[in-house]
């Protein structure tokens, strides 16, 4: 895969982790999949629908899928299943090489941040499995900024860029999913659009 880095001399740089950093989102899947099947779901979750929401907050997720297969659910209590689920499959993730390999680039000489749609206790387990924790001690969750401000909402990229202490208008964002492409542009930075189905 080849990323297309437009030009200008970048001070910071914010990366989305899954799709982007990491090819977390068939495990994904399989955890939503399951956990869907323990609250009432019949039959397979429709995978296209799931890479439909990629970058969309976790528990909305689940409140999609409810209305989706007109379920009566718990969208706190999936959201956990499902969570708790994907942790029993992490060792599955693999590296977007690609892209990890511009994060390692620039590691000795620019400030990297992560921006998430999922929750810490997610990532953070997701950037330990790939072997990335190191390059990242900034990592921006949901849970950062205020209730419904999450992707597509530009806080969480400028929360990223004012604890690098860059301007957001110097940051250069990775992202593979509509609502954080959205967010990254409000927040005034230009974005690479890393493909998460290839």
């Amino acid at each position: 895969m080849q990323l297309e880095i437009p030009p200008g001399d970048f001070a910071g740089y914010v990366f989305d982790l899954d799709g982007t950093l990491v090819d977390s989102m068939p495990v994904h899947y399989r955890a939503w999949d399951a956990a869907m099947r323990l609250h009432g779901m019949p039959g397979t979750l429709d995978e296209d629908y799931f890479y439909a929401l990629g970058g969309v907050p976790t528990t909305r997720v689940a409140e999609h899928f409810a209305e989706r297969y007109r379920l009566t659910i718990d969208p706190e209590q999936v959201s956990q299943d499902k969570e708790k689920l994907y942790l029993e499959l992490v060792a599955g993730v693999k590296v977007i090489e690609a892209t990890a390999a511009f994060a390692r680039r620039i590691a000795a000489t620019h400030p990297r941040a992560i921006a998430t749609g999922g929750m810490r206790e997610v990532a953070l387990p997701s950037l330990r499995a790939s072997g990335l924790s190191e390059l990242f001690e900034i990592v921006i969750t949901p849970a950062d900024v205020a209730p419904g401000r999450g992707k597509p909402q530009p806080d969480m990229f400028l929360l990223a860029a004012e604890r690098m202490g860059v301007r957001p208008e110097h940051c250069l964002v990775f992202e593979d999913a509509e609502p954080g492409i959205v967010a990254a542009r409000a927040a005034g930075m230009q974005v690479v659009h890393v493909p998460s189905r290839r």
